[in-house]
């Protein structure tokens, strides 16, 4: 893996946004950052499109803006460039950051309400890639940016039944560079029958709690010794995972969620949870790929 973050850059207002935070934590990792562009026009489109020199001089003046404007506020950060062409946008993004460390795209607001539209780019990048992928949203400062210190946490939701070291080492890695404290999450539910059998002992439910807090908090342990300094809070709450996960996470300074790795070419390649944080998490969210 290259200490390099790849940014994918549409011509949107989305652009900005992600290639500032991108610039935050290039610096903060003391890496590199590579602006993309990937033509993606449609071979039958309903209107003419432009000759392929215009697409040329439009994509490359595109990356030149950004890659000035990035050197002016940023002027130490080493900032490449580079135009893809022949291959839909998504597999070209997910090509052009095989050995990066992140891969940042932009999200179109949609306001606090409605969360914000990830779009068809950034839902067809994050299966073709094991790359961590980075949504920030359009228009947004960051509660905390890359770089800065202060009390806004890492948030990772986690499912202690699966496999979550890799999710585990990128949220710890990012909490540690940050100075700032990890809030991992785990949300769950009552076993259907309560809703059948509401005499049952309702010691039934503290018991499972107290299950639950002790297997995160075994899954923790390892992490907590590689981290002596890092503050981690673990929360294990009754309710629908992404609901507590988006709670947690309403100041974040980032959202940490995974996404299982399959190898099938049919089904779902991002799961419901990770669905839903994408599209209403109001920080920057990053989705880890797994096994």
């Amino acid at each position: 893996m290259s200490n390099r973050i790849t940014v994918g850059l549409d011509g949107s207002n989305t652009d900005v946004t992600a290639a500032d935070w991108a610039a935050g934590e290039a610096e903060l990792r003391g890496a590199a950052v590579e602006l993309v562009h990937a033509e993606d026009w449609p071979q039958y489109a309903p209107m003419a499109v432009p000759l392929p020199e215009s697409r040329r001089q439009w994509a490359e003046g595109l990356l030149e803006q950004a890659r000035d404007r990035l050197s002016r506020t940023h002027p130490r950060l080493d900032i490449r460039t580079r135009r893809i062409e022949g291959l839909a946008a998504g597999a070209a993004l997910a090509s052009a950051a095989t050995d990066s460390a992140l891969l940042v795209l932009g999200s179109r607001g949609l306001g606090a309400v409605a969360g914000f539209l990830v779009g068809s780019t950034g839902a067809d990048t994050i299966p073709q890639t094991e790359t961590p992928v980075v949504l920030v949203r359009a228009g947004d400062v960051p509660n905390r940016p890359p770089g800065s210190t202060g009390a806004a946490p890492v948030v990772l939701g986690v499912d202690v039944h699966s496999n979550c070291d890799r999710m585990l080492g990128f949220a710890c890695e990012e909490a540690d560079r940050r100075g700032c404290p990890l809030v991992v999450v785990h949300g769950w539910s009552l076993p259907p029958v309560y809703s059948y059998a509401p005499t049952l002992d309702h010691g039934v439910g503290a018991e499972i709690d107290r299950g639950l807090k002790a297997a995160l908090r075994e899954l923790l342990n390892p992490w907590e010794e590689k981290y002596p300094h890092l503050a981690v809070e673990a929360r294990t709450t009754i309710g629908q995972p992404a609901i507590q996960i988006l709670e947690a996470a309403s100041e974040a300074a980032l959202v940490v969620v995974g996404r299982r790795i399959r190898r099938a070419a049919l089904g779902s390649h991002i799961g419901p949870i990770t669905h839903a944080v994408m599209h209403h998490a109001a920080s920057p969210v990053a989705v880890v790929a797994h096994d």
